[in-house]
This record gives structure tokens, sequence and C-alpha cells, in this order.
């Protein structure tokens, strides 16, 4: 149990025996009566429990049902209901939906409302991207994506600038919230059977579907010196704790491909929580990141207590659900070049934003001279772990950068993964598409156009 306070539509909240894994959602609808957000797939996939969170980070659109309550300690939070202000002000994004009919059955409207306060608040006027996490079946987006570009040059009400209290650390024997990595290597070694949440954008799934009992936790949030990027001479080295929206710019100027790849990471909410350590760290076979950090040739940090130990990141995946980590042991940091002019990463999903990946290939070929003198090239979908292409690679290094190598290195990819059928692809499929990813490489890499949001004559 915890005790947390926090500022809920402009008022103090002070909580006592808070249980760690209570989520906001809950919070809110039972105990709160505030009903304006919505229960959906309880997954963070629809938006349709959307809250915006600010702390000395600023304001952030965030999923209520995959958000626990220690997560708000010193925190703002603002609902649907406190998007209006006094005496039943409407915002202005409020009035836009109005004036432009977005709303039908309204179950989705008070999610898109909160997100879109949030980018206006924000300045924010990538309106598919920002809004790409809210699901509407029945109003289809047209006139939502109009009352959000009716809204930009609207003043931000006064009453949209909460300002977070700030608090202390919580630590009890059931949650603690350490400020340092040095405090979480104390509390992990003595509780190696811990469960470390970050931005519980999967952790959350383990209580809301799968309903297990996650104590006793440590919530990384506030942990500082995981937050940090850093860049020296050729390397850059993220943070555990960086969150999949705070590493995106940096990606984008300079592995632009790989920022494109993180843009469809999930949703802004997921975005704004979700972190680049524990992406990698729960091992996932469809996780975005870890295709493109070993095409890259990365290198992944981890601790227990006080040692240190670094892996080139494929290493860290040993088979499905299994990884090198050790009781006690947490994800630290991961390095990677500064500059890899040649890294492609290209995702296929049934749906362009806010999907699963079907495949992720990442690919990063040096040529010289016409010749090919190194390779890595890594996939996600194609087996229980991220794994590379080490036969296609066999196959390239040392032949002509042409066609006819292409050609002869295709039939190699059935050679280094036999993929599974599911929901998302047949086995068959993530095969051909594999390889019709490395044709597209070769033919983008040549100067041909290859977007695939584009029709070519």
């Amino acid at each position: 149990m915890a005790d947390i306070s926090f500022l809920l539509n402009g008022e103090t909240v002070h909580l006592g025996d808070v249980p760690p894994t209570r989520t906001l959602l809950d919070w809110l609808r039972e105990d709160r009566g505030l009903t304006g957000t919505k229960e959906g797939c309880n997954e963070g996939d629809c938006g349709a429990c959307t809250v915006m969170i600010t702390d000395d980070g600023g304001a952030r659109a965030l999923n209520a049902c995959i958000l626990f309550l220690p997560q708000l300690h010193g925190k703002a939070v603002r609902t649907v209901e406190g998007i209006s202000g006094p005496k039943g002000a409407l915002h202005p994004v409020q009035e836009a939906m109005i004036a432009h009919h977005g709303s039908q059955c309204g179950f989705c409207t008070p999610g898109f409302v909160v997100s879109m306060a949030t980018a206006h608040l924000n300045g924010r006027t990538d309106h598919d991207d920002q809004l790409a996490g809210n699901l509407c079946r029945c109003t289809g987006y047209a006139p939502i994506i109009r009352a959000a570009k009716a809204a930009e040059s609207t003043p931000v009400p006064d009453w949209m600038r909460d300002m977070p209290p700030g608090t202390d650390t919580i630590s009890d024997e059931n949650c603690f919230m350490p400020r340092s990595s040095d405090a979480l290597a104390a509390w992990y070694a003595e509780n190696p059977d811990g469960t470390l949440i970050a931005g519980a954008t999967d952790v959350g799934l383990w209580v809301t579907k799968s309903l297990r009992d996650l104590a006793p936790v440590a919530f990384l949030g506030g942990v500082r010196d995981l937050r940090q990027t850093e860049i020296d001479g050729d390397t850059i080295r993220f943070g555990a704790a960086l969150s999949m929206a705070e590493v995106l710019p940096t990606l984008y100027e300079h592995h632009p491909s790989y920022g494109e790849l993180v843009r469809r990471y999930g949703s802004d909410q997921v975005r704004q929580a979700a972190t680049i350590g524990g992406n990698i760290a729960n091992g996932s076979p469809i996780g975005d990141n870890p295709p493109a950090l070993i095409a890259l040739g990365a290198t992944l940090h981890l601790r227990k207590s006080d040692s240190r130990r670094s892996m080139p990141i494929e290493e860290f995946f040993i088979d499905y659900g299994k990884q090198d980590r050790t009781p006690g042991e947490f994800v630290e940091g991961v390095s990677l070049p500064k500059t890899a002019p040649n890294l492609r990463c290209y995702k296929l999903s049934k749906r362009f934003d806010q999907d699963i990946s079907a495949v992720c290939g990442c690919f990063n070929v040096t040529v010289e001279n016409d010749t090919v003198r190194s390779a890595r090239i890594a996939f996600g979908g194609m087996a229980g772990i991220p794994k590379r292409a080490s036969h296609v690679e066999a196959a390239l290094i040392g032949q002509p950068w042409t066609e006819s190598t292409i050609d002869a290195a295709v039939p190699r990819f059935a050679e280094d993964f036999t993929p599974l059928s599911d929901m998302r692809a047949s086995a068959e499929y993530r095969l051909a598409t594999a390889q019709n990813m490395l044709r597209r490489y070769f033919l983008e890499r040549c100067g041909t156009a290859t977007d695939v949001l584009k029709v070519a004559p």
C-alpha cells in the first residue's frame, strides 16, 4: 500500500493505502464517479480512457486504463470533466467538435477531446499523429480532424495550465519509487522477484487482462539518471527509462528511418509512457526496437547491485520468453552508433498507425566500390526472438551490389527463419514479406522510389 497525493482537475487529492496496481481508470469511475473517462479495450489501444497528466516535463496524453495510481504521485491529472472551465465554459476543442459535428454515439468523444486539448496546450498540429491512439467507429475521422484544425489558433484556457505539486518518494514494503539507479539497484538486489514498472504499457495488461498480483513493485518514472540521452563522439546512449516520445527526436535527427519506425510505435499515448528499456527487457519477438538496434550493432548495458556488464544486444535474446538477465539485474541503457546512413527500417502491420508488427525488418548494408563489405539484417515477427538473418548476410558480403546478388540471397531467408502463422500473418506470408523487404531495400539504395504510401503510375 502507498500514500499518494496529486491534483485532479485542479483540486488536491490525498489517498492513503493505495494498492500499487490499482488503475487510474478504475479509481476515477468507481471511487470518484468521473465516468466521462470510458473503459473500452482496457489495454491502452482505443484511447477512450485518455487523460492528461502534467509533471515537470510538461503535459502528456496517457491511457488511464494502464496507468497505476502511484504513478500519479506529485503530478496533475485532468479528465474530460476538467477540460471545460469554471461555470461550464467550454474548451476551444469542445466548441470545435460541436461546430464540426465530431461526435455521434459519443463513447470515444471524451478521449478525443482530452487528446485534442493536450495537443492544443502543447501547440501540436500534427493531428493525425496526435489522434492515432483514439479510435472512432461511427463518426469517422474527417470531422474530428477538421475540429482539431479549427481550434489550432485559439488561446489556451488559463484553467488548463496545471502546476503539479511534486512530492517525495514512495517507499513501503510493496511499493517503491526510487529517485536514482543506485537506489533501484539496491532495492532490486533485495527484491529480485519484484516487478519493475516503467510506463506500464505492457505490465499494465498483466493486471487488466491476466489479473496478476505483481507486488512488490518499483516504479521507475522518477529515476532521473535512467532518463538521460548522452552523445559522446560517435555514440548515442539512451537511458533505459526514456520514453519512446523522448528518444524520437534524437532518432529522427540521426537515424530518420528508425525514427519513422518509432513514429508508428503504438500511439502518442503509448509513446509517452513506453520506455526503450522496457521494450527491450520484455524480450518480445515483435518489439519494434530490437530489430533496429540489432541492425545498428547496438550494445546493451545491464546492472545488478554494483556490478555492470555490457553485451551486443542480439545476445540478450536467448529464446522465446528467455533473456540473458539474472534475478535482480535490470537494463540500464543501450548504446548505438550516432550515424548509420545505410539503415532502413520497414514495418508491416494491418493498420498503418498504432498496430503490432506482423513483420519488422531492419537493414544496414555497407557497399564500397560496388561490393558489399558488411551487412547487418535483423527481423522481428519471424522467430521466437528478434533475430539476425545471418545466412542472408553471408550471401551478400563480398558479392557485387546487384540484383542478381539479391536474387541469390533471397532463398537464404528460409535457412534463417521458420516463422509461425497467427492472427496477424501466415508463415508463408511472413517469409515472402521478408524477402520482398530485401528487394525493397536494394531498390531504395539504388534510388528507386519505394514509398508504400504513395501510388505511382
